[in-house]
């Protein structure tokens, strides 16, 4: 459901917002089942192993799930489909549950018009180091605890993306310890924020909040309007930071899987 929107949003601009995100997560390992966009990579993002149904189709929902599971069963993934507000056909995700698909992951997607004309003083005796792609995968993926294949598949997705990424590190300057790290994705007058990430021995210190508001002032002073940002629901620290920064909830979205042990 789409709940009632800051002043400056509307659906059409949702969607808007919707397209982006699906552009900024695109993985080169992905095709089309009549209306269905079905994207199978080894990285760890669910957003870029998943089904993203967004267009009705031609052929019944019985006979494209039947082809998509194909694909997912070649490429050795579980089935994973993202339901959100324009998941096409309407009842989608009544209908999959139906089959004994179980919800996991509910991820909220929150905007911001109020992007910071300046950025916030960087704390001290830290600094920005910008990094490409397979760095950046490499750095996020380690303080996640994800696999090689996991790091790899993340670093071909960021570099292969149709919308450039730009990665970026907080660091101390005296020892170099990396303390946070976040992504942008720009796109016409929209930004995305990505895999923001606070080492577990930094946190609690206004790191994430501090970069965040540094690169949507950078990124705003060179033409970027609206943010945007998925997270996940139970993510309430998050969640916090972001709407001390100016991000309200847009919509939620959520996973339907098989075996959600696998998913």
């Amino acid at each position: 459901m789409i709940p009632a929107l800051p002043p400056g949003i509307d659906a059409n601009l949702l969607s808007r917002v919707e397209d982006a995100g699906l552009n900024a997560s695109a993985p080169p390992q992905q095709r089309w089942v009549d209306g269905w966009l079905l994207r199978f990579c080894p990285g760890q993002a669910r957003r870029s192993r998943c089904i993203q149904p967004v267009a009705a189709g031609r052929l019944g929902n019985a006979q494209r799930l039947a082809l998509c599971e194909a694909v997912f069963a070649e490429a050795r993934l579980p089935l994973l489909v993202r339901i959100t507000p324009f998941s096409q056909p309407s009842g989608l995700g009544q209908w999959l549950h139906g089959l004994g698909l179980q919800r996991l992951d509910e991820s909220r997607v929150m905007v911001s018009t109020a992007l910071p004309s300046a950025a916030p003083p960087l704390p001290p005796g830290t600094r920005l180091e910008a990094v490409d792609a397979a760095r950046y995968a490499e750095v996020v993926g380690g303080m996640r605890g994800s696999t090689a294949a996991q790091r790899l598949g993340h670093a071909q997705r960021l570099a292969l993306s149709p919308v450039p990424y730009h990665g970026w590190l907080l660091r101390r300057v005296d020892d170099g310890q990396i303390l946070a790290c976040a992504q942008t994705a720009v796109e016409a007058d929209m930004v995305g924020l990505y895999d923001v990430f606070t080492a577990s021995q930094a946190r609690g210190q206004g790191l994430a909040g501090v970069l965040c508001a540094t690169l949507l002032a950078q990124t705003a002073s060179g033409g970027a309007r609206l943010a945007y940002l998925q997270v996940g629901a139970d993510n309430g620290s998050a969640i916090r930071v972001y709407r001390r920064l100016g991000f309200a909830d847009a919509y939620g979205y959520h996973y339907l899987a098989r075996d959600p042990q696998a998913a």
